[in-house]
């Protein structure tokens, strides 16, 4: 016999652990469990071991609303994170619900029994398990956790020295007086070429084009402030508004005066380098589309720009011809000589964690449906998946979108209502689901599913838009049909 149980959450990283938070909160008599395909709690942020690997937006907005971040840097490093992370799950009780070693092959509703019946294979004994749920709440991320992206590089076979992935970051790899080539210039990139620099021989970063880069403090000295005024919780509210203000302020000034945004951006560059800088600017940091047509780099305390002045870390931007037993090739005609090759090229994205979905037997087809508020599928019933944002922090949507679901499981028992299915009528539109340009996201977008042009299908990437949507708007709408 399967185990019943009322909702089941897949994932227990920095989504997952936010929604057992909500869900339970709001709904207190739920039986409820998170499924871990991995043995350890932090998602990512266990995950990945690269040196100086960090968040890439301020941890005000990227932590929870519920639990304040109460260290002095902003913008944190990885175990930190994941530390967080940990005491969040122990503080809230949340740690007992966790079943670690469990990965979801399959999920299969039945509209007859109004259940989930999930396929689970235990990843540590091979065995596989069978579990059933009323409810379905997917926080897996959107990146396949096997291994990471690499292009394919000619002659990469021929390289005498050591090829490595971030996403696979070896232990015991020392990199001590080792002549280093990254591969890449997006967030990955700019976090470990700064990071490898005081131990490496010499660093280099070889983009195939620029990519826009921003330096922020790594403390915020305003919210310092406001912690010792305030209490903690009054003290964070007002610095995670204050940081999703001007986040949304700097975004809604790129889209709307790209020009402008590229000198402003321009301009921090050169004042990072310094007067009398070698670096080619307009070679190395002019991209050649606008400002958040792909997602901007954040440098915390111009750490790359500091490596780069120095003469630690030179920045390259070639193609590469061809691999070679002690280096690369460019087009260009030059030889990176190279002890290590680090291929920060980028990720693998996978939709629901890679698991297939069937509807009263018919396989569900991700490009073939629509999300509704973000947060659910056309025809899907009784699953909802944590999505963040590409402008702004991951938590401020994915906290969204848990606080709705808890909502929207109270609401149905209330009413006595078993299911809820998105079901859009024929003006909703069609438009691709992510509107960013980066190599990741174009390759992946034929397996993810659709938007709509208007609300409620559509994704407008702006917190406080969604806040009144999920949180304050009506549950019962033209898009969602319950089933009694």
């Amino acid at each position: 016999m399967a185990e019943d149980i009322d909702v089941v959450i897949v994932g227990a990283g920095l989504s997952g652990i936010g929604a057992a938070y909500h869900v339970r909160a709001r709904n207190p008599g739920k039986r409820i469990a998170i499924l871990e395909a991995r043995g350890a709690i932090g998602g990512t942020w266990d995950l990945f071991r690269y040196p100086g690997i960090r968040s890439d937006s301020d941890m005000y907005t990227l932590g929870y609303s519920f639990r304040p971040w109460r260290s002095d840097k902003a913008i944190a490093d990885g175990p930190s994170i994941l530390a967080y992370i940990e005491e969040t799950a122990r503080e809230h009780g949340i740690e007992p619900m966790i079943r670690f070693h469990h990965k979801v092959v399959s999920a299969a509703w039945s509209s007859e029994t109004a259940r989930w019946s999930l396929e689970v294979k235990r990843t540590d004994t091979g065995e596989t398990a069978r579990l059933t749920c009323g409810f379905l709440f997917m926080c897996s991320g959107y990146y396949s956790y096997d291994a990471g992206y690499t292009p394919p590089l000619p002659g990469l076979a021929s390289f005498a020295g050591t090829v490595v992935h971030p996403q696979a970051w070896p232990e015991d790899l020392d990199y001590t007086g080792k002549r280093v080539v990254v591969i890449g210039s997006g967030a990955t990139a700019v976090t470990l070429v700064p990071s490898m620099a005081p131990r490496a021989a010499h660093v280099t970063m070889l983009q195939r084009s620029p990519t826009y880069i921003v330096s922020r403090p790594s403390v915020d000295r305003i919210a310092q402030a406001l912690r010792r005024r305030l209490p903690d919780g009054v003290a964070h509210d007002v610095t995670r508004w204050k940081n999703v203000a001007l986040g949304s302020a700097f975004y809604n000034f790129c889209k709307k005066f790209p020009r402008q945004a590229r000198r402003m951006i321009d301009k921090g560059v050169r004042a990072h380098l310094g007067e009398g800088s070698p670096v080619d600017v307009a070679k190395h940091f002019n991209p050649t589309y606008d400002p958040w047509d792909q997602r901007l780099c954040l440098v915390p305390d111009g750490d790359l720009f500091r490596a780069v002045r120095e003469g630690k870390v030179e920045i390259v931007t070639d193609t590469i011809d061809r691999i070679t037993e002690t280096g690369i090739r460019l087009t260009s005609g030059r030889e990176l000589p190279a002890d290590i090759i680090v291929t920060a090229t980028g990720l693998q994205l996978v939709f629901l964690g890679g698991m297939s979905v069937t509807v009263d037997g018919k396989p569900v087809v991700p490009s073939e449906h629509k999300v509704y508020k973000g947060a659910m599928l056309s025809g899907v019933p009784n699953l909802a998946m944590a999505m963040g944002y590409t402008n702004a922090s991951w938590t401020l949507k994915s906290e969204l979108i848990a606080q709705y679901v808890a909502r929207l499981i109270a609401h149905m028992d209330r009413r006595g209502l078993r299911a809820c299915v998105p079901e859009p009528g024929p003006d909703v539109g069609d438009e691709p689901v992510i509107d960013l340009q980066s190599g990741y996201v174009t390759r992946a977008l034929p397996m993810f599913p659709r938007q709509g042009s208007k609300v409620p299908w559509k994704l407008y990437q702006n917190y406080v838009r969604d806040l009144v949507m999920m949180r304050h708007r009506k549950l019962e709408d033209r898009g969602l049909v319950f089933r009694s």
